[in-house]
């Protein structure tokens, strides 16, 4: 595991511990997963070509392969993907490598679900290797991937800085923490785990809102579904239970992407709910969840629906009423990295299945009374606020 600051030579190394495997071991599978095909034609190609040198025997540039003569007298195989085809295609499973290369896995999408159910088990047969790599994005799935290391046996933990590199100019690192701050540099330029700037929920803290157990003696007054309806990108269901003292408990999730509406309703109808708020945007979606007998809610989605869901997420989390299930970690990963765009106060078109599966709800339940309820899609029945019932 590599947890080493901006320009410290982490893909460098990866070729290099790419060459060391094909050279000795023959018929060696290497597979080099950068954060998108992109980078590692740009960056990582010719990076790989210059330290295989002479050893190279073919190249194929479309499909990013490298074929390298071994010591052995045959031959062994690198090749270079972007982790979409791991997140977006659903491939790696099935196939066998002797070694593993993940590039900048702090920014590669859910990357610690799809390395325990996809990646490691293509070791298994092999008894082969990976190295892990990254420069920290705040406290997400790749702290939790660098605390395996440090913790676990059989893993290995090394930390670099940019300092550490004598390629770099230690005057032109000093002139960085000027320009952007200290938090920021100490993560891109220390390798330091610091929360990221510009989150839509910086009020979120694991030590305070990540939870294994609801406290004995806690009386659960309602269980509600949230859902975000998806196929290409996830589907995500919520189920979040309510205390008698209005704390929210969001007990476990449904992340999954390839679901049609269909199983999404199935899924939801196996849970004993009182109530469900899912995306109004999907009508044929709502039917589905209709037919299986669910107390279909109505959810406000206009112009300032967003901003407003956001605020009671927010007020929940400084008063300390939002609890997340350990297990839940897509919707944790969201919470700790989805952000505004650069230079507005718009959030980010991406990484917020789980938390808008948690945003209608919550809206909707710690709404304010006066609030306006469009049920033109759905039915006659009133909706329910918890304040003032």
């Amino acid at each position: 595991m590599l947890n080493w600051g901006r320009r410290s030579g982490k893909t460098t190394e990866f070729a290099y511990e790419a060459l060391g495997t094909s050279l000795s071991i023959d018929n060696a599978q290497t597979t080099y997963y950068a954060q998108t095909f992109g980078d590692a034609r740009d960056i990582a190609w010719d990076i790989f070509l210059d330290v295989f040198g002479e050893a190279v025997t073919r190249k194929n540039e479309t499909l990013l392969e490298i074929t390298l003569r071994n010591t052995l007298g045959g031959t062994s195989t690198v090749s270079l993907r972007g982790w979409e085809s791991v997140y977006q295609a659903g491939k790696g499973r099935g196939t066998e490598n002797h070694l593993i290369l993940a590039d900048e896995v702090a920014f590669c999408r859910d990357f610690l679900t799809y390395w325990d159910t996809v990646l490691d088990p293509t070791l298994l047969t092999t008894r082969g290797r990976a190295v892990l790599g990254s420069t920290p994005d705040g406290f997400n799935h790749f702290y939790d991937l660098t605390q395996r290391a440090i913790t676990t046996d059989g893993w290995w933990y090394s930390h670099a800085t940019s300092y550490d590199n004598p390629a770099n100019d230690p005057a032109d690192i000093d002139r960085k923490r000027k320009e952007i701050g200290d938090d920021r540099f100490s993560q891109e330029y220390l390798a330091d785990f610091r929360k990221k700037e510009g989150l839509v929920y910086k009020e979120f803290d694991r030590t305070k809102h990540v939870y294994t157990e609801i406290p004995a003696g806690t009386t659960i007054a309602e269980t509600i579904l949230g859902i975000d309806f998806g196929f290409v990108h996830p589907a995500a269901v919520l189920t979040i239970h309510i205390d008698r003292a209005d704390n929210y408990w969001v007990a476990q999730e449904f992340y999954q992407t390839g679901r049609t509406d269909i199983e999404i309703a199935e899924y939801a109808a196996a849970i004993r709910s009182h109530r469900v708020f899912a995306d109004p945007e999907s009508p044929s979606a709502i039917e589905e969840l209709k037919r299986k007998n669910l107390n279909i809610r109505p959810v406000v989605k206009g112009k300032d629906s967003e901003k407003h869901g956001i605020d009671k997420v927010r007020e929940l989390l400084k008063a300390g009423k939002l609890h997340i299930h350990a297990s839940c970690r897509n919707l944790i990963l969201e919470f700790e990295t989805h952000g505004y765009k650069d230079d507005s106060d718009k959030p980010e078109e991406t990484g917020e299945d789980a938390l808008d599966a948690l945003r209608y709800p919550v809206m909707m339940t710690f709404a304010d009374q006066h609030t306006t309820i469009d049920e033109t899609i759905y039915d006659d029945k009133p909706t329910y606020s918890l304040i003032g019932i």
